[in-house]
């Protein structure tokens, strides 16, 4: 069986050579519950070092198909290849190897309470390492500083954080494992204008540090103008349209010309950004 690909994390996000290596590759996924489908031959390429931002209605699959692909739901057709390894086939040993290559953060960071922030941040170390109590708590500060937050953190419970402390002990959590590819669900929902630009700015930078590909589930036009490289519209059961902000503009799908150049989208359109060139009256 062939083994999971690695990357060098120490080289910048973009290169020319590596830009366009496939990290994960979604084919012809169909996922139902019952007799409803919710994805039907859905396809999708993530490529290395780039910071894609999956949108689409509310209830149109966008949280099932980062579920499938994470497994926590069953798909029934197609086939999933992460990090060139396509998990329904592996042998454990390579899923292994696979699932700590991986960060999730969800939506609400579901940090276990009963758990101090430190604590949170080495379950995967406990699961998938073998460290040393020094050694994890030497790396639970670093990943803490990370994402910006300070030493103190450590010890706080989730009920003692802020909503934006949370998002960020989740991701430090996230990245507990060095992974390879970053899964974000709606990173930025619930902050403030304020926070939710400075954990946008705080994704860039991880990313072009660390070398992470970001796969971002989001609502937030702010985030998918100001860090994502690519977008990606699901509808209809599939991903209707991918590519850059001008490729958004010039689909012509009611939905997506809505979405992007509707009244809420105005805020975030510049006359630089705006595709047909013309200023905002």
């Amino acid at each position: 069986m062939e083994d999971v690909q690695t990357f060098d994390n120490t080289k910048p996000a973009k290169t020319k050579s590596d830009e366009r290596k496939v990290v994960l590759s979604v084919k012809d996924l169909t996922v139902g519950f019952g007799s409803k489908l919710v994805l039907d031959n859905l396809n999708l390429d993530i490529y290395r070092g780039e910071i894609l931002g999956f949108v689409g209605a509310s209830g149109t699959g966008k949280s099932v198909l980062m579920r499938t692909v994470l497994r926590l739901l069953p798909q029934r057709s197609g086939t999933i290849e992460i990090l060139g390894v396509d998990y329904a086939t592996a042998d454990e040993q390579q899923r292994v190897a696979l699932d700590t290559r991986l960060g999730v953060l969800f939506q609400h960071g579901a940090l276990f309470s009963a758990l101090t922030v430190k604590e949170n941040i080495q379950l995967p170390m406990r699961e998938y390492l073998d460290l040393p109590q020094s050694l994890m708590d030497e790396l639970a500060y670093v990943k803490l500083e990370m994402v910006g937050l300070p030493p103190d953190a450590a010890d706080k419970y989730p009920s003692e954080l802020s909503g934006g402390m949370i998002k960020r002990a989740a991701l430090a959590r996230a990245l507990a494992l060095d992974p390879d590819l970053v899964f974000l669900d709606e990173p930025t929902s619930g902050l403030d204008p304020i926070g939710a630009a400075d954990f946008d700015a705080l994704i860039a930078r991880l990313r072009d540090t660390l070398g992470l590909t970001v796969y971002m589930v989001t609502h937030d036009l702010d985030s998918l103008f100001s860090v994502c490289d690519r977008i990606a519209v699901l509808g209809q059961k599939r991903v209707l349209v991918e590519g850059t902000l001008e490729d958004m503009f010039a689909f012509d799908d009611p939905w997506v010309q809505s979405y992007f150049k509707g009244k809420r989208a105005r805020s975030v359109v510049t006359d630089e950004t705006r595709p047909d060139g013309e200023s905002e009256k």
